[in-house]
């Protein structure tokens, strides 16, 4: 496809697909291109009124609806939606039938859409490897694969490594904070470190990659909104809501493999024990793509500022 400005598909509008719709439609260099969002035919008709709302924003940011299952169409049928696009980019993940994510990139290679952002937002998944606790990674190690090893098609793909989702530090399933039971804990120790990124800011280098590119280009890319250690969490949220009597507790691999043993399909544990690795977790905001283009970020302390005070 030639046409200039380029057409941006995004597939899902959860909390990140939104984020990255709100700063396509934001960027400086735009310039009318199109942008649309791949949802289930149910979820544009829809008749609940909160996601009536959501719809309503969506529209409100100049975005098109592209009706389409990923979940259930095949790969041919995904392929002719894609092949409409100068650009995809992949904000759906959580929830999903295993093989999704390899299956949107098969579709991707045989529409040769100009250039595909995957579902790869997180951790370095190189780094941590094959056969890791959380077996879905396995998953995301194949679709770099399948992306590293097409010569021969025109798709130029970017992945881009945002560490651990702001909000995702404060679910007491995962069990970093847990803010109802004054609960902190460390995974692996607590010098141990752990690079964090707001939705919002991913969304915006998201649209940063898309929009703006300068090279970049078959590749993994770093953001970071921080890069702190577990010690660090514990004081910046201790010192955000006080009142003492927060317990600290660390699960190192070895309390983790015991909780696995008792639990062995809960999906937290999984993750909490890849970052209790420490591999491809963490990294200095130096290296990061923000930090070369003077993009300032949301940090932890900047980001419990804004929550809420706890109840009493």
């Amino acid at each position: 496809m030639s046409s200039s400005p380029p057409s941006i598909l995004v597939i899902g509008a959860g909390e990140l697909g939104t984020s990255v719709l709100e700063a396509l439609a934001a960027h400086p260099k735009r310039n009318g291109g199109k942008i649309a969002i791949l949802l289930r035919a149910s979820s544009i008709h829809t008749q609940d009124a909160e996601k009536q709302i959501a719809n309503e924003h969506l529209r409100s940011l100049g975005t098109e609806f592209e009706p389409a299952d990923i979940a259930h169409d095949s790969v041919e049928d995904l392929a002719k939606v894609f092949g409409r696009y100068d650009t995809v980019i992949s904000c759906s993940g959580f929830g999903l039938p295993p093989g999704t994510q390899v299956k949107l990139t098969e579709a991707i290679l045989k529409a040769g859409t100009p250039r595909y952002l995957p579902w790869q937002w997180g951790i370095d998944y190189d780094a941590v490897g094959r056969g890791s606790a959380q077996d879905l990674f396995d998953e995301q190690l194949r679709v770099r694969s399948l992306l590293r090893e097409q010569q021969q098609t025109a798709t130029d793909w970017v992945i881009v490594s945002t560490g651990l989702f702001m909000s995702f530090l404060f679910l007491p399933a995962f069990g970093v904070v847990d803010l109802e039971h004054k609960t902190l804990r460390a995974l692996g120790s607590w010098d141990a470190r752990l690079t964090v990124t707001t939705a919002a800011d991913i969304g915006r280098m998201a649209a940063e990659v898309a929009w703006d590119p300068r090279g970049v280009a078959r590749q993994v890319v770093y953001v970071a909104g921080d890069t702190v250690s577990y010690a660090r969490v514990a004081e910046l949220v201790e010192k955000r809501f006080g009142g003492g009597g927060w317990k600290r507790e660390l699960w190192d691999e070895g309390v983790l493999q015991e909780k696995l043993r008792e639990r062995p399909d809960d999906g937290m544990l999984k993750y909490a024990s890849v970052w209790a690795r420490g591999k491809g977790v963490a990294w200095d905001i130096d290296r990061t793509l923000n930090k070369q283009r003077g993009i300032e970020m949301q940090g932890l302390e900047s980001y419990l500022k804004e929550m809420p005070d706890l109840k009493e």
